[in-house]
This record gives structure tokens, C-alpha cells and sequence, in this order.
């Protein structure tokens, strides 16, 4: 891990932030997750960064320390029917939004990674581009979302060997296209994305 954390706390001082991102967007198989995380004011966490830059590891034990100190947090999914129904984009949304309507505290207001969102009743938020790169509630966020999704697709391959999701968590390596192409669709294949 960085030896410190770089990251800003949050945008408006003072009010309850939450931050929000997601995992498996780009998968073909499996679930999107989202997180929805409050940290307190001071939390620092030496190490904390984008999930996409840390090791499974590092992303193990970051979630040990998040979960401990955080005000609250919630993470939830979309299954692959819905994402197929409504299109990945706004499947994660709808995932981040089961997960901030999970949380315990109702916060002030949103951060979001990435450039597209809905609405969530009446709180105000902010989209950030690279936000889990720049904020410590999204990071948490996207370490949260990475970590549930992985070891949900872990259990999802104990019962699916064949197409090596415990490697490749459902995204579009060489052998999983080529495992779809020699053993066809699961239940859990995203039927709108291109599988082959």
C-alpha cells in the first residue's frame, strides 16, 4: 500500500456525505454492486485508494478498517435480468440507490464516481469523474462494491467451474469468451452484452 492517504475528505465540510461507485459494469456475467459509504470527518485510512489500484489484499484489509469506522454503509446489486431490462448504466444507478436507501443514517449529500446519476429523493449530490480516486467515501465505496462482487463470483463459480469466474470475476477474458462459446450461457450471462 501508499504509505499515506491522499485523498480529500469530502466537498462540503460539515454535512453528512456519502459516497457512492460501483463494480462489474464491464462484466459478462454476474451482478452489478454498488456501495454507499459515510465516513466520519476525520476518518484517514493510510492506503486508500481506487479499488482498480490496489491488490486483492490490500482491498481485503482496507474493508476490515472501513467497515469498522464508518458511520455506516450498505452495498446492494442488480442482477443480470435487470441489467439486460434497463442497460448497465442505469442498473448501477438503481444498484447505488438500493444501497443509499440501505444505509442507517440519512445523509446530506451524494458523491458519485463517474459522470451519470439519478436523482435520490431530495438530497443533493455531485458527480465526480475519477472520484474514487479523489475522495475518500468513494474510494471506501468502490473497495466495498469490489469486494462483496468478488466473493459473490467466487461462490457463483463453485456451482460454474467452467467458465473460471473465480480468476476473472465475470469480465470478458480470452477463456471466459471461450468457455461461453464451448458450454454456452448460464443463468448469470448478461443476454444484452456481447458474449462471444
Amino acid at each position: 500500500m501508499k504509505p499515506t492517504d491522499l485523498l480529500l475528505g469530502c466537498m462540503h465540510p460539515g454535512r453528512l456525505e456519502c459516497g457512492c461507485d460501483e463494480a462489474g459494469r464491464g462484466c459478462l456475467a454476474g451482478p452489478v454492486f454498488a456501495a454507499a459509504v459515510i465516513l466520519p470527518d476525520q476518518f484517514h485510512c493510510e492506503g486508500l485508494n481506487d479499488s482498480k489500484q490496489l491488490s486483492e489484499r490490500d482491498r481485503c484489509e482496507l474493508r476490515l478498517i472501513i467497515e469498522e469506522k464508518a458511520l455506516c454503509y450498505a452495498v446492494a446489486s442488480c442482477s443480470p435480468e435487470e441489467i439486460d431490462e434497463i442497460n448497465i448504466l442505469w442498473a448501477s444507478v438503481k444498484a447505488m440507490h438500493r444501497a443509499i436507501g440501505q444505509l442507517s443514517i440519512s445523509p446530506e449529500h451524494i458523491l458519485v464516481d463517474g459522470n451519470r446519476f439519478r436523482p435520490f429523493g431530495n438530497i443533493s449530490h455531485t458527480c465526480v469523474i475519477k472520484g474514487d480516486a479523489t475522495y475518500r467515501s468513494i474510494a471506501a465505496a468502490s473497495i466495498l462494491a469490489k469486494t462483496y462482487r468478488d466473493e459473490y463470483m467466487q461462490k457463483l463459480h463453485e456451482a460454474y467451474p467452467l467458465y473460471d469466474w473465480c480468476r476473472n470475476k465475470g469480465y470478458p477474458t480470452k477463456a471466459h469468451r471461450e468457455a461461453i462459446a464451448r458450454y454456452g450461457v448460464t443463468p448469470h450471462h448478461r443476454k444484452s452484452f456481447r458474449l462471444k
